[in-house]
């Protein structure tokens, strides 16, 4: 993931996660050269392997990664030093999302969303559990439209589940038109009711929520099929017209 600001630096920075979470700075000899490497572990050289992390838009000197250990951490990436670290879940955590500077959620194998606020550490707010007892949440997607909205996926379901969090416990809809399983989500980036899911019936769906669900659900506004399963999406919040989806070794770009 790229910053979302330059950090007051002329280039551009670059940060991944997987066994460490690493920054990189982007040259303008189009070379990229590592800046940081940072383990979230106070008591041994190896970091518990990273399942996901956010950067976080309107304090992007924050970014917080979640791992297999339990764990969220939150790290003050000019400083190269760990601003808090929290037991966000009972089992691995597999997805975070900030949604104001402060506040941030996260999705577990426990099967619960949690929605964490950096000036009250020691409590979270449970706002989803799976509805089969410890069936994993796999990915998380706060709506940066209208905070009060967020999207989930169950491991080995077609659906998206759509949560208020003014209204904790029961999902406003409930996506279900997927043959497969869905892999990833992505909120548009300009607009606050349209979401875009892929998963492994190589499918590609646009949604557009409405105010009121009506009793028969939803049905996607347009569709695209890829040649196999799509692993992974992106909609683009520089050009909100283009999605990028990734399946077999291809990526293919699909104008909205």
């Amino acid at each position: 993931m790229f910053s979302p600001s330059s950090l007051h630096k002329s280039n551009d920075l670059l940060a991944s996660s997987g066994d460490y979470l690493r920054l990189w700075e982007v040259r303008d000899s189009a070379s990229v050269e590592p800046v940081l490497v940072l383990n979230n572990s106070k008591t041994s050289e190896f970091c518990a392997p990273l399942t996901s992390f956010d950067w976080n838009d309107i304090e992007p000197k924050r970014i917080g990664t979640c791992s297999i250990d339990t764990t969220c951490t939150i790290w003050d990436i000019e400083k190269g030093v760990v601003e808090t670290q929290l037991i966000a879940h009972d089992k691995e955590v597999h997805d975070i999302a900030w949604g104001e500077a402060r506040v941030f959620a996260s999705v577990s194998a426990d099967g619960s969303v949690r929605i964490f606020d950096l000036r009250d550490k020691e409590h979270s707010t449970i706002i989803y559990e799976s509805p089969r007892p410890d069936t994993p949440l796999l990915r998380l997607a706060w709506n940066k439209q209208d905070l009060r909205y967020m999207a989930t996926i169950l491991m080995d379901s077609n659906k998206i589940v759509i949560l208020d969090i003014r209204s904790p416990t029961v999902p406003v809809a409930e996506l279900e038109r997927h043959m497969a399983s869905v892999n990833a989500i992505s909120w548009a980036p300009q607009s606050s009711r349209h979401i875009c899911s892929a998963g492994d019936d190589s499918q590609a769906l646009i949604w557009e929520l409405p105010t009121v669900a009506g009793p028969n659900g939803i049905d996607p506004m347009s569709m695209c099929s890829a040649a196999s399963e799509i692993n992974q999406l992106q909609w683009s919040a520089a050009l909100p017209d283009w999605i990028a989806i990734a399946f077999s070794n291809k990526m293919q770009l699909l104008k909205v």
